[in-house]
């Protein structure tokens, strides 16, 4: 409501012309995507709402792609076709290049001037007038558009005649097939996911719903069809599988689709009691005395349980065909409690809200001691702020992560230091003499000695080498060393005042005097990309990536995509941070990313100024 859009799934059971129905709502905003893929993997048949923007087709398309390659039969519904200029023809077009499915119009529009009035049906041959909050109404066919209609018919049958060799011969001998039969025809290509039919309206006036869902109760498979596209049989024991995990007030609720058997209150199912069994009406648990094939349940308390879990009688199942894989992580920010008492707090919150949604990744980064909480966009991650704060009652700030960055050096020196305090009792005594060297990109640190004749005792060796550790958790320029190796070549001790501490104090002495000697350098994060694009966005992705700094490596065709390229490259990691915001913006949401981390690289002049610069304010 905040927002205006969906963030989260909404189910409801109801009943239209007398049959049951269970209507899922996914979030149409590609941040929200994992919620809607999971729900996909438990429907008969799926409706893509869109508008007649040719700009917006290209966004639907890794949703079309999902449900073409699990198999799962759906409808486009064109909605807003009262927005002046509406065009059915150039919107179609634009949305089968989004699509590998062929794309089948039902529907021929009815215009009045510049407005859509109503609409033909291609197969009953009917024509209807919208009737704003009620069902169309019948009128007469309008002649204009008899010479659109027949065309679009032939379309129709051309398009189905692909898919059934005795239609094909019709059409060759010019037979007009019989209505019955094209209905029979459009069923089973659509339960097939052969073809995917076009209709049209307008939702908030109502104007096509009812005709939306009149065909629904046609094409829609059966629930016995899609369990065994699941892999799944409708005889023997109780199974059931989760798609969606939520939190409310009275518990963990796992919303479920029983795919055989029956499911009641208090049964063993997955391995765990059924603490309750509802139908949900959004917000709104009903309790149930039992569930059977094909329904679509809440499960209560069942906390063991997670989303794409196979749940049967017998226990947690493995059957089934693979789920929905989840979504790579595309942005990030780092989140603290506004109150310290809260952390632990915090951290249970946030493990429900990856639970609910597994696009979601909590992640304690190690090099900058940071929670990061990884997700799918800034709405995306907005929402879980809110969350936390209105559900979990945590209260959070965000912020953007930190750049692990690290520092090497250039040219190797020898450093003398000695340790001596002198202060009543046993002193302190260490004289050591390093070498400090760099070493190749990536090879890491190590310690040496080439110590002779006892000049230093070899149990205090050790103990230098804990001092330089300690001190290349932050260089010269403030941050982490690598790629360093140091030698131990002299010193001296004392037989009573020396120690494990004097030596690791003239160690951290030895390095602190002499790594600002060695050229210290910046090295900074450089991580391989692979960015996924419609191929007319492509030559925009290589001017993003090197307005970045980046380098770009190439690109190919993307594997199984028509009309899509993988472009590579390798970019700093300082420009990644809202590298996902501006490649939707420039290809009308449709494009992603996935990375990984490549190398380190050095980083010098005005950048690395302002990240050195940084670093010391945040110090001081």
């Amino acid at each position: 409501r905040a927002r205006g859009f969906s963030v989260e799934l909404s189910v409801a059971n109801c009943t239209f012309m007398g049959d049951r129905w269970t209507l899922i709502d996914c979030p149409g905003s590609i941040e929200f995507a994992q919620d809607a893929r999971n729900a996909l993997m438990a429907a008969d048949i799926a409706i893509v709402v869109c508008e007649p923007d040719v700009a917006k087709a290209q966004a639907l398309a890794p949703t079309l792609k999902f449900l073409d390659d699990h198999g799962v039969p759906h409808v486009i519904f064109i909605n807003k076709m009262d927005q002046p200029g509406a065009s059915v023809s150039e919107t179609l077009s634009a949305l089968q290049g989004a699509s590998q499915r062929p794309l089948v119009l039902r529907h021929v529009p009815i215009r009045s001037g510049e407005a859509i009035t109503g609409y033909v049906d291609l197969i009953s041959d009917r024509a209807y007038v919208y009737n704003p909050g009620q069902p169309s109404a019948l009128i007469e066919r309008p002649g204009d558009v008899s010479e659109r209609t027949e065309q679009a018919r032939q379309e129709l049958l051309e398009t189905l005649a692909d898919f059934d060799d005795t239609l094909l011969e019709q059409l060759l001998e010019d037979v007009r097939p019989d209505k019955t039969e094209i209905y029979r025809h459009l069923t089973e290509t659509i339960a097939d996911d052969q073809i995917v039919p076009v209709m049209m309206g307008t939702a908030a006036t109502v104007s096509g719903v009812f005709r939306l869902w009149k065909a629904l109760r046609h094409d829609t498979p059966d629930a016995t069809v899609t369990a065994a596209r699941r892999g799944f049989g409708t005889d023997g024991e109780t199974v059931a599988q989760v798609f969606k995990t939520g939190h409310a007030r009275s518990g963990k609720l796992s919303h479920a689709r029983v795919w055989s058997g029956t499911v009641t209150e208090g049964m063993q199912l997955g391995g765990e009691r059924v603490g309750g069994l509802f139908s949900m009406f959004g917000q709104q648990q009903n309790k149930l005395d039992r569930a059977g094939p094909g329904d679509v349940v809440a499960l209560g308390r069942m906390e063991t349980v997670a989303t794409g879990d196979v749940l049967a009688a017998s226990g947690k199942g493995a059957a089934g065909e693979p789920w929905a894989e989840i979504l790579p992580p595309v942005y990030a920010v780092a989140i603290n409690a506004e109150k310290r008492d809260d952390e632990v707090k915090m951290s249970a919150a946030l493990a429900r809200l990856v639970e609910e949604d597994p696009s979601y990744v909590a992640d304690h980064n190690a090099d900058t001691h940071e929670l990061v909480l990884w997700g799918q966009g800034e709405i995306h991650l907005a929402v879980a702020a809110d969350q936390l704060r209105e559900k979990y009652n945590v209260g959070v700030t965000t912020a953007r992560p930190r750049v692990p960055y690290r520092e090497t050096i250039r040219k190797p020196i020898e450093q003398h230091a000695r340790h001596k305090k002198q202060s009543g009792g046993h002193g302190q005594f260490a004289d050591i003499k390093i070498e400090i060297k760099p070493q190749l990109r990536g090879a890491g640190f190590d310690f040496g000695d080439r110590i002779v004749g006892g000049a230093v005792p070899k149990q205090y060796i050790p103990s230098v080498e804990t001092g330089v550790r300690n001190y290349l958790s932050a260089g010269p320029l403030g941050f982490p060393v690598v790629d360093v190796s140091v030698c131990l070549v002299d010193g001296q001790f004392h037989a009573v005042d020396s120690s494990d501490m004097a030596f690791q104090t003239a160690a951290q002495m030895a390095m602190r005097e002499g790594m600002p000697q060695c050229s210290p350098v910046l090295l900074e994060p450089v991580c391989h990309v692979a960015i996924d694009v419609p191929s007319e966005h492509t030559s925009k992705v290589n001017t993003l990536v090197t307005g970045r700094r980046g380098q770009l490596l190439g690109f190919d065709a993307k594997e199984d995509w028509a009309g899509w390229d993988t472009v590579s490259a390798q970019m700093p990691q300082s420009e990644m941070a809202d590298l996902i915001v501006e490649l939707r913006s420039l290809s009308q949401g449709a494009g992603t990313f996935r990375f990984r981390f490549d190398h380190l690289q050095e980083l010098t002049g005005r950048d690395a100024d302002a990240v050195v610069n940084q670093r010391q304010s945040v110090a001081a």
